[in-house]
């Protein structure tokens, strides 16, 4: 059966002499893996769009649940990601974080257009890396169905500086929570705000918040401890990406 889908190249691994195993996350199907025959030949029609970050309208044909790329037309390959060993390497933690997404299901558009959109950012050096990286991260968390209540204390329904819990994602301001345990994480008011911004913004303007330094910080630093905690994970490229930046991965 020949069916028909967009989706992004997550991880591509050579197989054999010429073909080529790809982990595509789909708008149709969610995450399913391709072969791609013949595509590392110089020859090939399909190279292009069996490499990673690659963004397409794909061919498939499909048989006993495994699929096999027939063709391809390339919408969007990320180039510059490539040029540059930061942005490759957050790419890249992006891409293992969304290897999570279920196989054959319908319910990866959002995660797509994340991905797309944070791609692009990163690509054409939109905004900071470290809002890009803050915003997938809360976000993506949030798609999984773990978006923190932190509009409000959940005691008092203040909207001071305060702790959110990594675990139950609830907010306590300072107020209501004189000494913190283990597992708090802090945020002051605008850190908040910018947390909360981006649980409640369309994709489209993910990005389009601004916090000073000291807020953004604190927020980076959350967002990461949060999304770490939800997917019980590490990832190898965050871990690359911290050493080049000179940070410890928040555990």
């Amino acid at each position: 059966m020949n069916i028909r889908v967009e989706g992004v190249v997550l991880r591509a691994v050579d197989y054999r002499e010429s073909d080529r195993i790809l982990t595509v996350l789909t708008r149709e199907k969610g995450r399913i893996t391709v072969k791609a025959a013949g595509c590392r030949r110089k020859s090939s029609r399909l190279s292009s769009a069996c490499q990673v970050f690659c963004y397409s309208e794909m061919s498939l044909f499909e048989r006993d649940g495994r699929y096999s790329l027939d063709d391809a037309f390339v919408k969007a390959q990320f180039y510059g990601l490539c040029s540059d060993i930061e942005k490759m390497t957050l790419a890249s933690y992006f891409a293992q974080v969304l290897m999570a997404e279920p196989e054959e299901s319908p319910g990866s558009e959002g995660a797509l257009r994340l991905a797309l959109n944070s791609f692009y950012a990163l690509e054409k050096g939109l905004y900071p890396l470290w809002k890009i990286k803050a915003a997938f991260e809360l976000k993506y968390a949030c798609l999984c169905g773990y978006a923190p209540d932190i509009a409000c204390c959940h005691m008092c329904g203040g909207r001071g500086e305060g702790y959110v819990g990594i675990s139950d994602g609830l907010r306590t301001c300072k107020e209501c929570m004189k000494t913190p345990p283990l597992g708090q994480f802090y945020l002051d008011s605008a850190a908040f705000d910018g947390a909360q911004y981006i649980i409640t913004c369309d994709l489209k303007r993910l990005f389009s918040f601004d916090l000073p330094k000291g807020s953004g910080r604190l927020l980076s630093d959350f967002c990461e401890r949060y999304l770490l905690d939800k997917t019980e994970q590490g990832y190898k490229a965050l871990q690359m990406y911290k050493t080049l930046t000179g940070e410890e991965v928040q555990l």
